[in-house]
């Protein structure tokens, strides 16, 4: 922020002046209103198309799955994205063979023959999608050496990319279609055609795989062996909602059933029977509401398997609708099995829970099917909640676990707490719980199909960005609510930290990432991605050995990073050149005081570290405090004074030194008092207007060993996840101090 981003009339200190909770309350507000509590998305998803690997990269590859067609032969691969606004993500491409990849009718990518025969070969492709539908299209060509490609987006786990199936059949299914080989190119520039994706399928000119329907002969089974396949001593579960006329409890039930059937409304059994046969009933409803769950558990008969059901009102048939909603599927049945013959013999009360697997023979543990061929349904992180047909609504970060959103969620729970609002913990906790209730889904998800459909970071814990802050969110939840999910996640993200976490020779943690960019690296950051979760899981379980390991982390990396000559710490170690790059990256310093003062509160006086921890944090603040701007603003490279003012940074330092005049860690030497005041009151002035908007935050970072790249190449985002959560903190910080 090198001038004001906005009018000083519409800045927050305009309209609250020192109001610093009124400041607080309003980040808040537009924050809760712009992500609003969207649930994951349901859809359609084939078991027999495209899967993804571990990485993200969805696996197009055709080789064996087309082993007789020749060589020469072209298959096409075609998939929808949906943006919000335009938007950039770097794209891999791993050719298998020659390939070219249109983005909404332009070639973007066509291969080399060296990626092509190089094992493991790929190229980086930025893909630019404007707002709204973007198509892409991807061409293969069959060689004796391979038939295909992978292409996914980078780091596929914290930038997503959702793909949907193109065609009006397929509306709302998520997954690529691909094509039956062919023997000459059909579409593309030379032939200036393109499929139109809003069209039926069968308005092109190839037929698309996986396939959507069955055929005439699958239709004429019972439908639980055209899902399951006929076996003996088998059950499976059904689930629908029926739609009852308001006020009305007396229906007519008719079911004919191959083998023994129960039903449940609601949680009411209506009917129960241990033999195959037609029976119609008449049936008195416990409940008046209008959608009412049924459940039917139904066992194999001796020669089929399956049930017919209907029920009537007044001679007039009533209607089903799903459980759920499920994009991309017409029908009104899900259907989990096969199970155990007496799995659901007995009566159930539990209610219906989408997130819950179901357990199958053996031990299986299953997930909702559909009335179509290999179709299932899958939950999906989405930023955005579709509405009517080629349309979206309203953009959310609800429900998604990651770190910028930890501290985020932390800001909520402190903020609602000072200003009284239960409905903004309650939020924060809604929004925690959605994660951790999916969280058994999430890692069977990524069991079954290659790649998780939510909670990617969660369950593919690699490197403590992916835990240890939202992990950290999740135990300051915990605290209120005692919830056991949040107890068993956070066992999981201690035992990676504690013990499978990349250590040097000296037990320092640090990034081994190898083949990468950052590889052998340790990062100023990562106090904040470790240090705040040990501490709370060492306090809320008992376990004193996470609390150590915290404090030791601090002195291990203070000597690595730690630049005495300008008390400031710089941003990244890199042990491939045995040095510190030097460069003070301002939220990266940030990281650092605002962990050590969550260190330093919890820490015993008694504990061996305490005064050594206790002095750096001192001095530390020293050497900030010096490099505060004359508007209050610390600059994105805090020794650097031309570099532009940053906003996170600035509340990282205000929270941290709040923090230590509040818990009496500071002497009188510097009016530190003035120096947070000064801070604040400059963020409520440049930083935040009073609609709750949040200006100048730096976009996440990777790291340099030239403070340029963070000067220039590093811009602020408004609103950025990085920057709305400490802005709360920080007001949380100064109101409690001037109080």
């Amino acid at each position: 922020m090198t001038a004001l981003e906005f009018d000083v009339k519409e800045s927050a200190y305009y309209s609250f002046g020192s109001e610093d909770s009124r400041v607080v309350e309003v980040v808040a507000n537009r924050y809760i209103g712009a992500n609003p509590p969207l649930p994951f998305i349901h859809r359609a998803f084939s078991t027999s198309g495209i899967m993804q690997n571990s990485e993200g990269l969805y696996l197009l590859d055709f080789t064996e799955r087309y082993a007789a067609s020749p060589n020469g032969s072209y298959v096409y691969a075609m998939a929808l994205v949906w943006s919000d606004e335009e938007r950039s993500i770097d794209a891999v491409m791993e050719p298998l063979g020659p390939i070219t990849l249109y983005l909404n009718e332009q070639r973007l990518y066509r291969s080399t023959v060296i990626e092509e025969l190089k094992p493991n070969g790929s190229a980086s492709i930025p893909l630019l999608f404007r707002k709204g539908w973007n198509s892409l299209l991807i061409e293969a060509r069959k060689t004796v050496a391979g038939f295909g490609c992978r292409f996914g987006a980078e780091e596929g786990k914290v930038r997503i990319l959702q793909v949907l199936s193109p065609f009006s059949n397929r509306f709302g299914q998520a997954g690529w279609l691909y094509s039956e080989p062919c023997s000459q190119s059909i579409y593309g520039e030379a032939q200036q055609y393109f499929p139109a994706y809003t069209e039926h399928e069968k308005q092109t000119e190839l037929t698309w795989h996986p396939r959507c329907e069955w055929s005439e002969q699958e239709l004429l089974q019972h439908h639980m062996e055209r899902l399951f396949g006929y076996q003996p001593n088998a059950s499976a579960i059904a689930r629908t909602m029926l739609d009852v006329p308001s006020n009305s409890t007396a229906i007519t039930m008719s079911l004919h059933t191959d083998g023994a059937t129960t039903i449940w409304i609601e949680d009411q059994l209506v009917f129960s029977s241990t033999t195959a046969g037609s029976y119609t009933e008449q049936l008195q409803l416990a409940s008046s509401k209008q959608l009412q769950h049924v459940q039917v558990w139904t066992a194999s008969g001796e020669q089929h398997w399956g049930f017919e059901l209907t029920f009537h009102m007044n001679g007039k048939e009533l209607i089903y609708t799903p459980p759920m909603l499920i994009h991309g599927y017409s029908g009104a049945w899900i259907y989990a099995g096969p199970l155990a013959a007496d799995a659901m013999s007995a009566p159930s009360n539990e209610s219906f829970n989408p997130s819950a697997l179901i357990q199958g023979m053996n031990g299986k543990l299953l997930y909702w099917q559909l009335d179509a061929p290999n179709y299932v349904v899958r939950p999906f992180y989405e930023n955005a909640m579709l509405s009517n047909k080629w349309t979206v609504g309203t953009m959310s970060n609800y429900a998604r676990w990651d770190y910028p959103l930890g501290v985020t969620m932390y800001g909520l729970l402190r903020s609602g707490k000072l200003l009284g609002r239960e409905d903004m913990v309650q939020y924060a906790l809604q929004h925690i719980s959605t994660c951790t209730d999916w969280y058994e889904y999430s890692l069977w998800d990524y069991e079954q199909y290659g790649f998780p459909s939510i909670n990617h970071q969660l369950v593919l814990i690699k490197m403590l960005d992916n835990c240890g802050s939202f992990g950290s969110a999740m135990l300051e939840a915990y605290s209120i609510t005692g919830d056991a999910g949040y107890a068993r996640i956070a066992d999981v993200i201690a035992d990676f930290i504690l013990h499978k976490l990349e250590r040097r020779a000296d037990g320092a943690f640090y990034r081994l990432c190898e083949g990468e960019y950052s590889a052998d690296t340790m990062w100023a950051d990562d106090l904040y991605m470790s240090t705040p979760f040990l501490i709370r899981y060492a306090a809320l379980f008992n376990k004193q050995a996470a609390l150590d390991e915290a404090a030791k982390q601090f002195i291990l990396y203070k000597s690595y990073l730690f630049m005495e000559d300008q008390r400031l710490m710089s941003h990244v170690y890199d042990f491939k050149y045995n040095r510190a790059t030097r460069v003070p990256w301002g939220r990266g310093n940030g990281w650092v005081l605002f962990s050590l003062s969550e260190l330093l509160e919890r820490l015993p006086t008694e504990h061996a570290l305490y005064d050594e921890l206790l002095s750096f944090y001192r001095e530390f603040v020293q050497g900030i405090v010096s490099y505060q701007s004359d508007s209050g603003l610390w600059h994105q490279v805090v020794n650097e004074p031309t570099s532009y003012k940053e906003a996170s940074c600035t509340a990282m330092f205000v929270y941290g030194i709040a923090r230590g005049l509040r818990f009496g860690w500071l002497d009188d030497a510097v009016d530190y008092k003035t120096v947070v005041s000064h801070g604040w009151n400059a963020l409520t002035n440049y930083a935040i207007t009073r609609q709750g908007h949040v200006h100048g935050v730096c976009s996440g970072s990777r790291y340099s060993f030239a403070p340029d790249y963070y000067m220039y190449d590093l811009r602020t985002v408004v609103n950025d996840n990085h920057g709305i959560g400490i802005m709360m903190l920080a007001g949380v910080e100064v109101e409690l101090l001037r109080a």
